[in-house]
């Protein structure tokens, strides 16, 4: 075993989204991640967030199962689960008790409203909890709705890695003298976090409350995706002067005085129109040829299919094949702590005797 997070057991009770995400996140350095299924469970090893765990198979509607789950959070640094609140009061396996038998545990809650509030126990997925953080307003092109970013911003990044944070810095808390705690993290709290350069722009007065008219989110000629003759698209994001200038030295209008004042935003509609129709006279290809790897801050826009082979990224092995299937590679990088080789999801289950075994539990729960 090899990784940051050696040492660590960490008790994840199965669900979907941002909750194994930070399970990944944990076990892709090292963390003895012990995912708690269901019977008749199945996971899928092409599934990145599945990866690097032990499985277990527990009845939670059976006294045993339940006393199995209880047996194991004995013996963790910290626990994963993603239930509505009440949830795991009912089966008996609330803070109030696991904090009993474990004083030093960890009890990570992943939600997306959070364990109060009037939305508490509401339904609802990635582009609600976005909604009402005000982040979802934000995406998308002037005068037309808004546009979800798929679940990355409210189960991944608001979510997940807000998890996964959180359960790190308490068990920093734990080592330096801290009680076991537990961890509220809603997605819609970690979603407005997100976002909280944008809140600094808007309070300034250098952002807009609407969609589409900032710098950031697409009205900017020098920040903004281009169509390139052969039907692919390109990035720029030359913000800093110095980097605008080059821009405009590549794209032949260093000296078209209808470019000088960048930050002009009256000028930005005529300006992008002339750079789509400069973008627009060569391949994507032929513009990599020409500004890719240089300060202009250009890149192609890659699809899924396309980015695993694109030099930079086989440079730095920035996808692995894992489970016959490709995967983003564990980050970020440790230097005298490297992750250890990935390993596919396992099979529900596999490890049930052996984890139950050690933890002197019937293999029967």
């Amino acid at each position: 075993m090899a990784g940051a997070l050696v040492g660590l057991r960490i008790i994840e009770f199965a669900g979907i989204g941002p909750g194994p995400f930070a399970a990944m996140m944990l076990a892709d350095h090292g963390a003895d991640v012990i995912r708690i299924d269901r019977p008749g469970a199945r996971l899928d090893p092409r599934d990145a967030l599945s990866r690097n765990r032990r499985s277990v198979i527990l009845d939670m509607k059976t006294p045993d199962g339940i006393a199995a789950a209880r047996a194991l959070c004995r013996t963790a640094d910290a626990l994963i689960e993603g239930y509505r609140p009440g949830v795991m009061e009912r089966l008996g396996l609330g803070p109030e008790v696991l904090l009993a038998d474990n004083p030093a545990l960890v009890y990570g809650r992943m939600t997306g409203w959070g364990q109060t509030g009037p939305y508490a126990q509401a339904a609802g997925h990635d582009i609600n909890y976005i909604a009402l953080s005000g982040v979802l307003h934000g995406i998308g092109r002037a005068g037309e709705k808004p546009v979800p970013p798929v679940n990355y911003v409210g189960d991944f990044a608001g979510g997940g890695m807000m998890m996964a944070f959180g359960i790190l810095a308490a068990l920093i808390a734990v080592r330096n003298g801290a009680p076991g705690q537990v961890i509220d993290a809603a997605m819609t709290d970690g979603s407005a976090l997100i976002a909280g350069m944008s809140w600094h722009f808007l309070a300034a007065g250098l952002n807009r409350d609407q969609a589409g008219v900032n710098m950031l989110d697409g009205a900017a000629p020098f920040y903004d995706t281009y169509r390139c003759a052969c039907g692919g698209f390109v990035a720029v994001g030359a913000i800093e002067p110095q980097f605008y200038a080059l821009l405009r030295e590549h794209l032949g209008i260093a000296d078209d005085d209808a470019f000088a004042a960048q930050h002009d935003r009256r000028n930005w509609p005529q300006q992008k129109e002339k750079i789509a129709a400069i973008f627009a006279q060569r391949t994507r290809a032929e513009w990599c040829a020409v500004m890719e790897a240089t300060d202009a801050c250009f890149a192609p826009v890659l699809s899924m299919t396309d980015a695993p082979n694109h030099p930079h990224n086989r440079a730095r092995d920035t996808f692995i094949e894992l489970g016959g299937a490709i995967q983003p590679a564990p980050c970020p990088r440790f230097s005298a702590t490297p992750a250890p080789e990935a390993r596919p999801a396992p099979e529900p289950g596999a490890d049930t005797e052996e984890v139950l075994r050690a933890t002197s539990v019937s293999a029967q729960a």
